[in-house]
């Protein structure tokens, strides 16, 4: 009988119906699938295929690859890159690779992947996927399960990947500079596109461990109240706000951005928030802080988008991540957002896209995760640090590689009298 690789690389070709893109490793030592010095992907138990067979396309790939029976040897964003064509781009035709039971081609190639799996059912989900959400999906309750799922893993956690800086959001780079400095030229991008001033009262939502609020207050004389549904992150800023001498001028609360109840405000920053509100709720979250803000405020939204499908209707939330990093997380096209902050009343001013600099971004967090591995696994778990490595490292390809991307939109409240307030020449904040 055949080794396991050449059995599982040619009933997987069979299936796909294209040669494997990277060499495979089964459980036995055996390999197949392409020579050479590329990436290896390892299958280290067969517990893996009955995920796989039990859910096919993303969901079972990703339930393999947290139990830790899936790895990749080498380059993991070439390995990302080579099979993103049959995870993603090939999602649907996957998914219903094992319903196809009038061909019978694809019939025996099925009977022999579930006779090499073992025997059905599959193993039990890791720990690590996300439980479901009550209340209905982004209702206040549903809302506060996901934050809390993404965010309260630990603050020592986020530390060693996001370094000193805290700021989960894309940095803002130019050549040969740190993540340090460049997530400080964000941060003060985004004041400067604000035009923040001297006791500005500034809204920062979905405020993260507080370092937008700190620069904005610290640099800019800013009064500021930063909102967010994570306690832990909450108390990691109230800390920081502590030791920087800040506590007159920063309130951080841990509120949903729904019961704000003391605008107008002079400027709002959402920065990384849109992609936790959900298609259906943002009409509502665009109206809310049009009117939080005063007339002439400005609004700067940081938003990552999606390649806009060409049937809307058939757009699904990705599986990994849904289900690992950020449940109820939905992307929408750049030109759905533009329009619906119009919609709500806003006057779109500027759109400045940062696609490249979040692929940057992601490549050195990926890097700090790597270069403490042995650590990150005791601050929470051998499978939390392989979702945020293949998390990070497969959204750097997805940045590089045009799938997605990530905006800022500069919107303003215009008065009636049609008075922006902005500089004739927009671009004056770019160094």
């Amino acid at each position: 009988m055949a080794d396991a690789a050449t059995r599982l690389a040619t009933l997987a070709e069979d299936l796909l119906g294209s040669p494997l893109p990277v060499r495979l490793r089964a459980w036995d030592g055996s390999e197949a699938g392409p020579a050479g010095d590329g990436p290896v992907l390892v299958i280290r138990d067969r517990k893996a295929l009955r995920r796989m067979i039990w859910k096919p396309g993303e969901l079972g790939l990703a339930r393999a690859w947290v139990a830790g029976e899936i790895d990749v040897e080498g380059d993991l964003y070439e390995a990302v890159d080579r099979l993103s064509g049959l995870i993603w781009e090939r999602g649907e035709e996957t998914r219903g690779l094992l319903s196809a039971a009038r061909d019978p081609r694809m019939r025996a190639a099925a009977g022999a992947l579930l006779r090499l799996a073992g025997p059905l059912p599959p193993p039990k989900p890791p720990a690590e996927e996300a439980k479901g959400r009550g209340g209905g999906r982004h209702s206040r309750r549903s809302d506060r399960q996901a934050i809390s799922h993404h965010y309260d893993v630990g603050n020592d956690f986020y530390a060693l990947v996001l370094g000193p800086s805290m700021v989960y959001s894309c940095a803002y780079w130019t050549d040969g500079g740190t993540l340090e400095e460049a997530q400080r030229a964000k941060l003060d991008l985004v004041a400067r596109k604000l035009a923040l001033k001297e006791g500005d009262r500034l809204l920062d939502v979905g405020c993260g461990w507080g370092s937008m609020a700190i620069h904005a207050a610290r640099e800019y004389g800013a009064r500021v109240v930063g909102i967010t549904l994570s306690r832990e992150q909450a108390a990691f800023a109230r800390k920081r706000i502590a030791e920087e001498g800040l506590t007159d001028r920063i309130e951080i609360r841990v509120q949903d951005y729904r019961d704000v109840p003391d605008g107008p405000f002079d400027a709002i920053s959402s920065i990384g928030m849109a992609e936790h509100v959900g298609a259906a709720k943002y009409r509502e979250y665009t109206d809310l802080l049009y009117g939080l803000l005063k007339p002439g405020g400005r609004l700067l939204n940081h938003q990552i988008s999606r390649r806009p499908e060409p049937d809307e209707e058939t757009y699904e939330v990705d599986a990994f991540i849904d289900a690992y990093v950020f449940p109820d997380g939905e992307l929408a096209p750049m030109g759905r957002t533009l329009t619906t902050l119009e919609d709500a009343g806003f006057e779109v001013r500027d759109v400045e896209a940062l696609r490249e600099h979040y692929a940057l971004t992601l490549r050195r967090w990926v890097a700090n995760l790597e270069g403490e591995w042995d650590r990150a696994v005791r601050l929470t778990s051998p499978g939390r640090a392989r979702i945020w490595r293949l998390y990070m490292a497969a959204s750097a390809v997805s940045f590089e590689r045009n799938r997605i991307g990530v905006n800022q939109f500069l919107a303003v409240r215009t008065p009636a009298p049609g008075t922006s307030g902005l500089p004739l020449r927009t671009r004056e904040w770019t160094e």
